[in-house]
């Protein structure tokens, strides 16, 4: 069947290929595993906790309404990266053929109640997922559906399985402003191919361009959006791989790499009754 339902995930698996297929749990709408001709492209921690716990280390997270952790206003006393990838969506059904889709949604009812009340606001996430022949679409729409204003920020958290860090490059980033929270500096992009050999956490602020992967020197991901303007670059290296007890193996940062499409550079401000939709589309090109 196309589209194959449990109580804790949903699997789309394209007619044409039975070997291109993503996997959604419902915790999060976290997508666990997206497969083109039978090559996984995410990677996934082989130590991540799948039960609802917690978050989910690998695949594509979704964070809402803050990205990291906020040290003043409405997010502050949220988890980091909120809470939509801490949540239960619902499935809302199939709602196209050709691109494979389904959609999710996720409403102030689904919220665990102890972060509803740290985020008392209403509102409605519809996130798509189209799966292609050879490419990956999701779509998040947010709308306040409440009488008063509030912000947002919000990121796809995508971890790209690679081949191997060292010989891996990421381009379309040239020239673009950076935060660099790691030597805590602000720059702009000089390099044409940002190369990985140390811990990354960047955030590329207004990035105009198509963002692509390659691997020695061939194209393996180009990652377009529309409506996501900043681009965050992310391997925790050595160190912060040992630091994170659902990271596994150790050495797993040499087989991943995130290039996450997000709006995290700013906040989105919401007004009662108003709607704001954003798309990415990964391409897999090997």
């Amino acid at each position: 069947m196309p589209v194959e339902v449990t109580d804790t995930d949903v699997t789309l698996t394209r007619a044409d290929d039975a070997g291109t297929s993503v996997k959604i749990l419902l915790h999060g709408a976290n997508i666990l595993s997206w497969s083109v001709g039978g090559a996984e492209k995410l990677w996934l921690s082989s130590g991540a906790i799948l039960d609802g716990s917690k978050a989910v280390r690998g695949g594509v997270p979704l964070v809402f309404p803050v990205f990291g952790k906020a040290t003043s206003g409405p997010t502050s006393t949220l988890p980091q990266h909120g809470f939509a990838r801490l949540s239960t969506w619902e499935l809302l059904g199939q709602v196209a053929a050709e691109p494979l889709t389904v959609q999710f949604g996720l409403g102030p009812e689904n919220i665990p109640e102890a972060l509803r009340k740290e985020w008392p606001f209403d509102f409605t996430l519809l996130y798509t997922v189209a799966l292609g022949v050879d490419t990956l679409e999701t779509k998040l729409t947010v709308q306040n559906s409440g009488s008063v204003a509030w912000d947002f920020q919000t990121l796809l958290h995508t971890y790209f399985k690679i081949p191997d860090v060292d010989a891996v490059v990421v381009t379309g980033l040239t020239s673009v402003q950076v935060k660099d929270k790691v030597s805590k500096s602000e720059y702009a992009e000089t390099n044409t191919l940002v190369t990985i050999s140390s811990e990354v956490d960047r955030v590329y602020e207004n990035v105009a361009s198509e963002v692509t992967i390659e691997s020695s020197g061939k194209p393996i991901y180009a990652i377009s959006r529309t409506n996501l303007d900043d681009v965050v670059v992310w391997n925790p290296w050595v160190n912060a791989s040992k630091n994170m007890g659902d990271f596994k193996p150790e050495d797993g940062y040499k087989t991943m790499l995130c290039v996450e499409a997000g709006s995290v550079s700013k906040w989105t401000t919401m007004a009662p009754g108003e709607s704001w939709e954003a798309t990415e589309t990964i391409k897999a090109l090997l």
